[in-house]
């Protein structure tokens, strides 16, 4: 891609932003959800569309209205719009990130919530903002893994945050969460499979500096990706936190390796997060869907 052509789309897409970003605002502060949930979805569809990355969502998602606490693996600050264009929902960010210049701006638009990870005390505040988005049938989207990774493998699940559902249960009188795994892989570009050696070019990750790595993005190309809703958890008053977030890392982990390798992954045992007073299995399984193309401009 030229840089006269990127100049260009970008000049679109910050029209775009431009036009969608005043409605948007006041949908916010007049508290209208529906209306303020459908304008970054637009506008990161249009950043697809504009910059050619096809999106295929596998799996069944949460219904309209359904809360749900979603953890995600993380690779790329294009996880970002890939995500934002599939449906309304907020996402979980280190506070750094609301100082940063436009980015910022557009992760508040986005309702996106802040947590300071050196203030060990801040993360009960996040849990109660987060039982509270939950509680009013919200999906929150919470990079589970705590960084970035290279795209070729999965990092451990942390539990600490997934603590807004017991939150979301004590604090919001909620009976049950639903815990929502999801998985983000990059596995072509202009058509053709990344290697393992390529992957890590389309990531973002350890001491990488933001620019040069959208740089990167603009000058190489179409890009497809693959998003897998796995199979919800369902979690209770005594469901083991560690388990349950080990069961969700267990099948992101799943998804990755097949959306990578082209092949199914062994099939894995039947197993539920237990309960830390009775050994009781409790998860909703997913009944098989059809994989969902977000349009995008092709190669």
């Amino acid at each position: 891609m030229t840089h006269l052509v990127a100049g260009l789309r970008l000049l679109v897409y910050a029209l775009t932003f431009a036009l969608l970003a005043g409605p948007h605002w006041l949908a916010l502060k007049l508290g209208r959800g529906s209306a303020a949930g459908r304008a970054p979805v637009w506008l990161h569809r249009v950043f697809l569309r504009l910059f050619k990355v096809r999106v295929t969502v596998r799996g069944v998602p949460p219904g309209e209205g359904e809360a749900a606490l979603v953890l995600a693996n993380h690779i790329s600050w294009l996880d970002i719009p890939v995500l934002g264009a599939v449906r309304p929902l907020s996402f979980v960010a280190k506070s750094e990130i609301a100082g940063w210049p436009v980015i910022g701006t557009l992760a508040r638009l986005q309702r996106t919530v802040f947590i300071d990870r050196a203030r060990k005390r801040h993360t009960a505040v996040v849990n109660t903002e987060m039982s509270r988005r939950l509680r009013d049938g919200e999906l929150i989207v919470l990079f589970a893994e705590g960084t970035t990774g290279d795209g070729n493998r999965l990092l451990p699940f942390r539990t600490s945050l997934v603590g807004a559902a017991r939150a979301a249960i004590t604090e919001g009188g909620l009976d049950r969460v639903r815990l929502q795994p999801l998985c983000i892989a990059y596995i072509r570009r202009h058509g053709l499979p990344l290697t393992r050696a390529e992957r890590p070019d389309i990531a973002w990750y350890g001491d990488m500096e933001l620019a040069p790595s959208v740089m990167t993005f603009l000058e190489r190309g179409p890009i497809d990706v693959v998003v897998t809703w796995g199979e919800p958890i369902v979690f209770a008053a005594g469901t083991d936190r560690k388990a349950a977030t080990a069961l969700a890392e267990a099948s992101v982990r799943r998804a990755l390796q097949e959306a990578v390798t082209g092949r199914p992954p062994a099939p894995a045992p039947d197993v539920h997060a237990p309960e830390e007073t009775a050994p009781e299995a409790e998860a909703r399984p997913a009944a098989p869907a059809p994989a969902i193309l977000i349009p995008a401009a092709t190669a």
